[in-house]
C-alpha cells in the first residue's frame, strides 16, 4: 500500500445522521468527510461508516449535500 496524495481541504467531522430503516427513522453520530464545495457548490457530507457502523469507502457517490 502506498500513499498517493493527501487531501488537505477535506476535514473530518462527527455529523448526526438520519437513517430510515425500513419503517424506523434512526439517528446517530457518524463519523464523515466534510468535502468543500467547488466553484460556488454547496459542501458535500461523506459518510465513512454504514448505519450499523461498519467502515466504509469514502467516495462522492455516497454524499449528502449540507
Amino acid at each position: 500500500m502506498k500513499v498517493l496524495r493527501i487531501l488537505t481541504d477535506i476535514r473530518l467531522v462527527i455529523a448526526e445522521l438520519e437513517v430510515n430503516l425500513g419503517e424506523e427513522v434512526r439517528n446517530s453520530p457518524t463519523l464523515c468527510a466534510l468535502v468543500p464545495g467547488v466553484a460556488g457548490a454547496q459542501d458535500q457530507v461523506v459518510p465513512l461508516s454504514t448505519p450499523d457502523g461498519r467502515p466504509i469507502f469514502m467516495r462522492i457517490e455516497n454524499a449528502i449535500g449540507t
